[in-house]
């Protein structure tokens, strides 16, 4: 093959060429030079370089008019704006490719068909000098063309991509991250395509895209080719892997969502100008997931690699060719916007009320915003949009850039938590609800809406403006108390915004949040389908089931999914995760629930806690419980996890469930296993030297122990004048119980919401030098303020800052 000025291979680039050839097209030479030969596969390409963009400009004279379009623009003109991108497009494109160019890149084109041969399809991407970068992502600023075949649209793809310098979005862009237009250029590069078309494609990064978490590789694809992941075009599946305990040598999805993937890209038969079409994902498709856990891991093995080689977060596309079955990077990226957030300042928003709930979707951006809805339909009611409303789209496109730059929130029918929206709206700093199926029908036009993302995963709009709080917080001022601070936290898509309050653990994991959000189902109910006399419940079963071999294993993969998604996030910090502690009603409210719950006349203290889990009537659904948490700590290595027996009243009844625990694989001392027991019958207190011998820590939990101390029914309103945990009497046996715990050497905190309510109780708490404490997320810095003075009055030194 002959020497070439204009083009170069992938083998001769690395990440310090993007003068040469721009951001993607540098980094995608880093890929195939350095991370190759490490095991991730990149197809292989070439790059025509930024010279040849600015040599045929220049030798069609083309500068001079280009100025004078650009210099004097008012980007926020937006028929201006629209008037000088098309034709400045047009004179990029009529400059076209020298001679010499066109020569270079048809015997380059030749050198990878002899090496793939004649079925070769490429890709041909825009590749600027100022993409890609650290500080400014210019995520679909520039076009991109796929299954290109044949010289003759090979030439036209990169003309086309080399007029995509001026697309009205990228103009936009460069002015508002300060770019000079003319200190940009474009490089092109040219890659074997994946045959993704037949497979599945998507996009990963190193860390949780909402929170900034660093410790998960966040997973996400859909059947086709990629771009309908990145456009939003569809609603992907999503899966987490963790990172920690990956590098452990442990193999497990820590956590999976299945998408709707309501549509796929492919590509049209024949050679035409518009190679690819958008057709329907066939159902049976849709109701599975588009990657095995084999092909999960290996992505996050990739990604692992990626980032380690890059010492940085990473932004990764990933595609599954449906022929060879092999997967493969097609491109890697530094993360711009969530690797940039301060990792020592916390910024929380807090709705103050609540709305009539309009629509629901994945949220993105942890925000709160409220404005007049404007519902776009297409491209062209774009001018009529005003700052400050709130965009309601189908969908949305990088065209639409310069117009959401000026929005309160983004509201789309469809897409991920990876598509352009998304992505934008991160970057920009608004909340975005994606993926909220009729949004665009359910919200009217002009109507008041609050868009909020800071209740987790789940997105919601609400109806009127719902008020809300900013707090802000710099973590590395805070002085952290001698005394614990831990948290009380069983919702998973909290738990890695959670992580970064100033604690030391959860001190309370309940798993009954995750039971009912997540698995909906008894457990017996799933075991014992047959005996649900309800057929509708049945059906209701069977559909919740249909991933999955049996009921049993849909309830420990889900449950697990769950206890672990906050063990990752805390990881290495204890977690205390509680057996469930339903009571019966609770438990019957459960599908197919009723069929196996007795009627009690007080719930409350009936057959609920530790009488369960070995009485035959449960026995099953508690092995289920515990097959989940060996799967969290075994399988996954989250070896964090402690587990904590609730409402256990004798202490024959505590040796039941400690040699049920053995015999179903939660054994006690085990690879550091450390069972707690909820302090909060009275009987607890009494026997606590008793109770010492036969568990590792004691945990109060102040609401039984109030309702049992004072003969208190905490559910029933007529009598929650009496409920008070600061009387002398509950107080006498919180103080018998931090005593006896540390009598017998034994850690003791408190789970229960007294310390979250009442700041007297956590000082008279502190005074006696409980071990820890565990709070409400609200409450936890309030309360630790508090601790730390309280701490200095008693003579203890904080711990350091941060």
């Amino acid at each position: 093959m002959q020497d070439t000025t204009y083009i170069r291979w992938f083998s001769d680039l690395e990440r310090d060429d993007v003068s040469s050839v721009g951001g993607k097209n540098a980094s995608l030479g880093e890929l195939y030079r350095h991370l190759r030969p490490l095991g991730v596969e990149v197809p292989d390409g070439f790059a025509l370089t930024a010279a040849a963009f600015r040599d045929a400009l220049t030798e069609a004279k083309a500068w001079d008019e280009l100025h004078r379009l650009l210099d004097p623009l008012d980007k926020t003109d937006v028929v201006s704006l629209a008037r000088a991108g098309a034709r400045a497009r047009e004179i990029v494109y009529a400059a076209g490719l020298t001679p010499r160019m066109e020569d270079e890149l048809r015997a380059e084109w030749r050198g990878l068909l002899a090496k793939y041969g004649e079925t070769l399809t490429v890709a041909v991407r825009s590749s600027a000098t100022a993409e890609d970068l650290p500080t400014a992502s210019f995520a679909g600023q520039h076009e991109s063309y796929l299954n290109v075949a044949g010289e003759i649209d090979l030439l036209d793809a990169v003309r086309r991509c080399h007029a995509s310098l001026f697309t009205d979005r990228a103009i936009s862009y460069r002015i508002d991250q300060g770019f000079d237009h003319f200190k940009v250029a474009l490089s092109v590069g040219v890659q074997k395509m994946v045959r993704a078309d037949l497979g599945a494609a998507g996009v990963m990064f190193t860390l949780d895209t909402e929170s900034g978490f660093r410790d998960v590789v966040f997973i996400t694809g859909a059947y086709g080719l990629g771009e309908t992941v990145v456009q939003g075009a569809v609603d992907p599946d999503e899966f987490y892997v963790h990172k920690p305990t990956f590098r452990q040598g442990h193999r497990a999805v820590l956590r999976r969502r299945l998408g709707e993937k309501q549509v796929r890209m492919i590509y049209r038969p024949g050679r035409t100008r518009e190679p690819t079409r958008i057709v329907p994902t066939p159902n049976a498709d849709r109701e599975r997931f588009c990657l095995t856990d084999e092909e999960v891991l290996r992505l996050a093995e990739y990604a692992i690699r990626i980032e380690d080689h890059y010492g940085q977060p990473m932004d990764i596309e990933w595609a599954k060719d449906g022929l060879d079955g092999g997967l493969y990077i097609v491109q890697a990226r530094p993360e711009t916007v969530a690797s940039r957030s301060g990792a020592l300042e916390m910024e929380s928003f807090v709705p103050e009320g609540k709305g009539r709930v309009l629509a629901t979707g994945r949220a993105v951006g942890a925000r709160i915003a409220s404005g007049p809805a404007r519902v776009v339909t297409d491209a062209h009611h774009l001018s009529a949009f005003r700052p400050g409303e709130v965009l309601v789209a189908d969908t949305t496109t990088p065209d639409w850039e310069p117009v959401m730059k000026t929005a309160a929130a983004i509201v789309t029918n469809r897409g991920g938590r990876t598509c352009h929206a998304a992505i934008v709206a991160r970057e920009l700093g608004i909340p975005a609800v994606v993926g909220a199926e009729r949004a665009t029908s359910a919200l009217s036009e002009g109507q008041v809406v609050t868009v909020s993302c800071a209740e987790g995963d789940t997105g919601m709009v609400y109806d009127g403006a719902v008020p809300f709080r900013v707090d802000r917080v710099d973590l590395s001022l805070l002085s952290r108390p001698q005394t614990r601070i831990m948290v009380n936290l069983g919702n998973p898509d909290q738990a890695f915004r959670n992580a970064r309050l100033p604690v030391d653990g959860v001190g309370l994991a309940r798993m009954e949040f995750i039971i009912i959000e997540s698995i909906k189902a008894h457990p017996m109910a799933l075991i014992h389908r047959d005996r649900v006399e309800d057929a509708a419940e049945r059906d209701h079963i069977a559909r919740l089931i249909r991933h999955y071999p049996d009921g049993s294993a849909y309830f420990v993969e889900r449950l697990s999914e769950g206890i672990g998604t906050i063990a990752a996030a805390f990881h290495p910090r204890p977690v205390i995760v509680r057996l469930s502690d339903f009571k019966t009603n609770e438990y019957a409210s459960l599908i197919g629930g009723r069929w196996f719950e007795p009627v009690e006349e007080n719930p409350m203290l009936g057959f609920r806690g530790a009488a369960r889990y070995a009485h035959p009537a449960y026995e099953e659904g508690f092995a289920l419980e515990c097959k989940a948490l060996v799967r969290v700590r075994e399988t996954m290595g989250l070896t964090n996890v402690k587990v904590m027996v609730p409402f256990c009243r004798r202490l024959d009844e505590a040796e039941r469930v400690i040699a049920a625990m053995a015999r179903h694989g939660l054994e006690r001392g085990r690879d550091g296993l450390e069972v707690y027991v909820m302090c909060e019958i009275p009987n607890n207190v009494l026997l606590v030297d008793e109770f010492a011998k036969l568990f590792d820590g004691f945990s109060i939990g102040s609401n039984d122990l109030t309702q049992l101390t004072l003969g208190v029914d905490r559910d029933s309103p007529l009598v929650a004048f009496d409920f008070d945990e600061r009387d002398p009497g509950v107080l006498a046996f919180l103080r018998q119980a931090v005593e006896g715990a540390k009598r017998n050497g034994r850690p003791c905190g408190i789970c229960g919401q007294a310390p979250s309510d009442y700041p007297e109780v956590a000082e008279f708490l502190v005074r006696l030098g409980i071990d820890s404490i565990s709070l409400t997320p609200d409450s936890v810095l309030k309360t630790l303020s508090a601790v730390v003075d309280l701490e200095r009055q008693l003579g203890r030194a904080p711990r350091e800052a941060g």
